[in-house]
């Protein structure tokens, strides 16, 4: 289950479980994942952007 969601300034997306390991059905460029992570993201999953000057900044996920 996505646990952890990271967009990097450069539009690249990592996702986590709840174990801490990558999902790469849901990695990938942002435009090309977003709408799978949204829709399969549980209520509780915490959104990221990272990146200068952003640096682990968590958002909401209509933010992201």
């Amino acid at each position: 289950m996505i646990q952890q969601v990271i967009r990097f300034g450069n539009d690249m997306v990592i996702v986590l479980d709840e174990k801490g390991e990558q999902m790469p059905e849901y990695q990938g460029r942002y435009k090309e994942v977003k709408d799978k992570i949204l829709a399969d993201a549980p209520p509780d999953a915490k959104f990221y952007l990272s990146g200068w000057p952003l640096l682990g900044t968590n958002v909401k996920r209509e933010e992201w």
